[in-house]
This record gives C-alpha cells, sequence and structure tokens, in this order.
C-alpha cells in the first residue's frame, strides 16, 4: 500500500576548490607514454569537499563525517597521510573522520612526492603542499555549511563500463582491453542532497568504470570522463557541485578508451551523466513516501497514488546514524616478490632500454621504458608494505538512514559490490574504491589468479583476498541493518 524511497536526514555541506596542477609538471603514467611533462589543460582537476553529520547533532564537527573527492589516479600511502595530517591539523577533525576519494583518473599524473628528480618533478611537492591547503579550506568551508538536509537514493544504468579481461588468442595471452562478451555491471547509483527548501546543495553519482578513456598519447592535464560527467550533471542541477565515487571496478573500463582524443573523454562523461541524470529525475521528493489513495471511478477503475509526508516513525529511521571502521587482516601472497629481485630486474630494463636507444630500436627502447616503470611502482608498493604475513586493509561503512556506504582502499574486481547488493537487494550500498589509500592495489576474484594478466601479476594479496573481504564487510552491514 505504500512505498518508502531510500532517504536520510542529517545535516549537509559542500565546498569546492580547483586543484589543477601547473602545465609542465611530471605527468606520465602510462609505461607506454613517451613523454614526461604536461603540455597543457584539457579540463580543471577539482577538489569537492561533502560534509555530514546526524540530524541532531547541532553541528557537532566530532560528530561529522567529511567526503574529499580528488580528481587524482591513486596517492601512495605516505603522501596520503600527510594529506590527512594537514586536514586535520587545520579542521580538528580526527582521521576516521575523513575518506580521501580518488576519482582514479589516469590522466592526471602520477604526482609521487618520490619522482622529484624527473622531468617536471620539481613541481610535484610544492603542488601536493598545495593541494593539501586546497582541499583543507573545501573541508573548513563543507563544515561551516553545516545545516538540514535530505539525501535520497536511487539507481540507474549505464553501459559504458565494460569488462577489461580479454583473450588474446593470437599472442597466447590475458589483456587489459575491451572484452565485448564480458559481463560488466551496469549499476548507478545516485544520491540528491537537499535542504528542506527544496535547494540541491549536492549529487553524488557512484559507478564503476575506470577513467581510461586518456592514454599514453595524452599529455594534457584531464580528469578523464569524470569532467564531462559533472559539468552536465551540475548543468541541470542549478549547480550544485557532483561528487563523483569511483565504484569495483578492478576489471571494467570504457568500452572506447586507451586514446589521446579528449573528445571521446566528454563523450565518456556524458553518457555516465544522462544516466545519472535520469536517476536524479525519478526520484521522489525529500521527505515523502508514495502511498496507494484509492479508486477512482473513470473509463476503468483507476487505482490513485500519491506523496504523503513521512510518519515520525519513518522520520526516525531516515535519521539512523550509525558508522564502523574495521581492519581485515588479508594475507600476502606466496610468491609476492623480494625488493632484491626487484632492483635487479629494474636495473636490467634500464640497461635494455639505453642498449635499444643506442641501437635505434624505437619500439624495444619503448617496451624496456615501460618495463622500468613497471619496476619503479613495484619497489615503491614493496616498501610502503606493512611487516608481518598480512596486510590490515581498513574499511568504514557507514548506515545513514535507508542506505549504506562503504570507503576502502584498493582496486576491487567488480564482484566486491555485487555480492554485497545481492546479498542486500533492497539495501543501496554506495561502494566507494581507491579511498585512503591505494594499497594493497588490485583485489582480483580468485579465479582470476593464474591467468597472467596485469592486475592479478602486480596483487599483492593472496588467492581469495577479494571473497574474505566482502564476507567481512557483508557481516558488518547485517550488523548494522
Amino acid at each position: 500500500m505504500h512505498v518508502l524511497t531510500p532517504q536520510t536526514q542529517c545535516l549537509a555541506g559542500a565546498a569546492r576548490r580547483d586543484i589543477t596542477p601547473p602545465v609542465g609538471i611530471y605527468h606520465r603514467m602510462w609505461g607506454a607514454a613517451t613523454h614526461d611533462r604536461s603540455t597543457g589543460v584539457h579540463r580543471p582537476l577539482l577538489c569537492t569537499a561533502l560534509a555530514l553529520a546526524p540530524y541532531d547533532s547541532n553541528r557537532n564537527p566530532n560528530q561529522a563525517q567529511v567526503i574529499v573527492s580528488l580528481d587524482h589516479c591513486l596517492m601512495w600511502n605516505d603522501d596520503l597521510e600527510r594529506l590527512l595530517a594537514t586536514i586535520c591539523r587545520a579542521t580538528g577533525l580526527e582521521p576516521r573522520q575523513l575518506q580521501i576519494a580518488l576519482t582514479h583518473t589516469h590522466a592526471a599524473g602520477l604526482l609521487d612526492s618520490s619522482r622529484s628528480d624527473l622531468p617536471g618533478g620539481g613541481l610535484i611537492g610544492p603542488y601536493l603542499a598545495t593541494l593539501a591547503d586546497r582541499a583543507t579550506e573545501a573541508v573548513r568551508e563543507s563544515l561551516q555549511s553545516l545545516a538540514a538536509a535530505t539525501i535520497v537514493y536511487g539507481a540507474g544504468r549505464c553501459s559504458l563500463a565494460a569488462q577489461r579481461d580479454f583473450w588474446d588468442g593470437d599472442s597466447r595471452q590475458f589483456v587489459c582491453g575491451f572484452n565485448p562478451a564480458g559481463d560488466a555491471d551496469d549499476t548507478l547509483l545516485v544520491a540528491r542532497v537537499s535542504r528542506p527548501s527544496g535547494e540541491i546543495i549536492a549529487t553524488v553519482v557512484n559507478y564503476a568504470c575506470h577513467p581510461t578513456t586518456l592514454a599514453w598519447d595524452n599529455t594534457l592535464i584531464s580528469p578523464d570522463y569524470v569532467g564531462a560527467l559533472r559539468e552536465t550533471v551540475e548543468a541541470a542541477t542549478s549547480g550544485a557541485p557532483c561528487v563523483f565515487l569511483q565504484g569495483a571496478s578492478g576489471d571494467l573500463g570504457p568500452r572506447r578508451g586507451f586514446v589521446g582524443d579528449v573528445a571521446i573523454a566528454d563523450r565518456n562523461g556524458r553518457e555516465v551523466a544522462h544516466a545519472a541524470l535520469a536517476a536524479l529525475e525519478a526520484l521522489a521528493p525529500a521527505g515523502t513516501a508514495f502511498e496507494y489513495a484509492g479508486p477512482v471511478i473513470s473509463g476503468a477503475t483507476i487505482g490513485t497514488w500519491r506523496d504523503r509526508p513521512l510518519t515520525e516513525t519513518e522520520q526516525s529511521q531516515a535519521r539512523v546514524w550509525q558508522s564502523r571502521m574495521i581492519d581485515v587482516p588479508l594475507p600476502y601472497r606466496e610468491d609476492l616478490p623480494s625488493r632484491e629481485l626487484s632492483e635487479e630486474e629494474m636495473a636490467h630494463w634500464i640497461r635494455t632500454e639505453a642498449q635499444s636507444l643506442e641501437q635505434g630500436n624505437a619500439d624495444a627502447t619503448r617496451n624496456a621504458r615501460a618495463q622500468v616503470e613497471r619496476m619503479a611502482r613495484q619497489l615503491r608498493r614493496l616498501r610502503l608494505l606493512p611487516t608481518g604475513d598480512t596486510v590490515p586493509l581498513r574499511t568504514s561503512i557507514w548506515r545513514l538512514g535507508g542506505a549504506s556506504w562503504v570507503f576502502v582502499a584498493g582496486e576491487h574486481y567488480q564482484y566486491l559490490q555485487r555480492a554485497l547488493r545481492a546479498t542486500f537487494p533492497d539495501l543501496p550500498i554506495i561502494v566507494s574504491t581507491v579511498t585512503n589509500g591505494w594499497l594493497p592495489g588490485y583485489l582480483p576474484t580468485q579465479d582470476t589468479y593464474g591467468r597472467g594478466i596485469y592486475q592479478e601479476s602486480i596483487a599483492i594479496v593472496a588467492r581469495g583476498s577479494l571473497e574474505r573481504l566482502s564476507e567481512a564487510i557483508a557481516a558488518e552491514l547485517e550488523v548494522l541493518a
């Protein structure tokens, strides 16, 4: 006789800052890239802060949670911890109150403080300091603007994301690219955050698709498809900032990707935006339920429905505010490479690159340079790993009214979000990955191990870790429910 739209009644505030790096900064993200420095800007990189607090918290910052969406691909844990520490010192927040969610655009460049000696790398340190200042400003402003709001949730479908684990029969190997026969999660979740007056103060779009439209041929700083996605949504929502949260996209990427044409990135972004706008347009009015209003005799006897205000009990349910933080210990894989062997392999590829360059063999030089980049990243990962037999994967889980939010580090195969949503089919679950760190890196499904595909080959944790994590999160969601 009635339908309850999932919603949260709380306090909310939003703010945004431009965090575009200077042109000429170190930009090389792809092993196959031949450039080092950026040559221009396609679209600005942005930092968007969304502050949320319990409805009855009286704007107490100690009870707030802040999502900070950054247009970066990844941040190593040492750089991320410095960013968190700067924001916390300036705002008085605790690290547990911040969720640093990276949109994962690969066209922002690998802005890693350890690369200061590379071309354009001298700009990275000053840029990261500026980033911390601007992110702090956005967080502070979002907290200052906390006021009564309702978040209404909905779901849509978008076919941009495609399975990207593809068997190349000619070369007899798995490659990372469009797999037309593969299964891809097309779920897109949206949330509209509005004041009692109806003013929209923010929207949230949660979708799983690697921002890898732009690849080695692109030399421009760009948020990839996320830029056009936000611009299109914001144009239709009175300019309210759109917060993009990257879903579990370890094995998902755009059908048309790995190109240098920014027009394709914009087209991909508009595709996601129109799906999001359709879902947003379908949302019920905040603070209402849809109720059967009885028959009306016409040519036929019509069953009519109407929106009605939430009851006190329903409002109380919409104001539920629970959060948990868990550490899930995931075992290292037994064949994890050592630092010594990785350093030897890197030295080998450095020599090979020099020899190929001297011989004028462009293809061999490019391949060797890509292998050097792989080893550089592998060594960076290995140096940051915790000691012991397991890596503790910290996960934040919220139950806010009629929806749940999950924030987790690393890059997870789509199995994570599909398993959680299948377990709780009536509960909207926003799954935000690449949040609060990149380590432990990729978490593929257990049947992916042994294929030799890139995501599995660089995975740090053992087979079955993704399934173990999914079960642990599901158990916590059950407790919160």
